[in-house]
C-alpha cells in the first residue's frame, strides 16, 4: 500500500498535476491524464461515472481532506496526474 499523500506530493513536485474538476475533465478529454483522484464528495458525474479510458481512484475523505493531503490551502475535489515524475502514484 502506498502513502497517497507522499505520492501526490512527489507527482506535484517532480511531475505535473492539475487540480480541480474542470481541469481534470479537460485532461481526460484531451487524453493527457494518467490517473484521476477524486474526493468522496466530488460533484462531477462525469468523473464518477467511469465512462472514459482513464483510471479514477476515489479518495475516501472529503474535498477539504484531499486539499490538505495535497498541501493546498483550499479544497480539492479532483486532481489529474499528467506526468507522474518520480512518484509511484500510478500503482494505486
Amino acid at each position: 500500500m502506498i502513502d497517497l499523500g507522499r505520492a501526490i506530493k512527489a507527482a506535484a513536485t517532480t511531475g505535473k498535476v492539475v487540480y480541480g474538476v474542470q481541469q481534470a475533465e479537460k485532461a481526460i478529454n484531451s487524453g493527457d491524464a494518467k490517473i484521476v483522484i477524486i474526493a468522496a464528495n466530488c460533484p462531477s458525474e462525469f468523473l464518477q461515472s467511469g465512462n472514459h479510458n482513464t483510471k479514477v481512484y476515489k479518495y475516501e475523505g472529503t474535498n477539504m481532506d484531499l486539499g490538505a493531503l495535497c498541501g493546498k490551502p483550499f479544497s480539492v475535489s479532483a486532481l489529474a496526474v499528467i506526468d507522474k515524475g518520480t512518484s509511484n502514484i500510478l500503482s494505486l
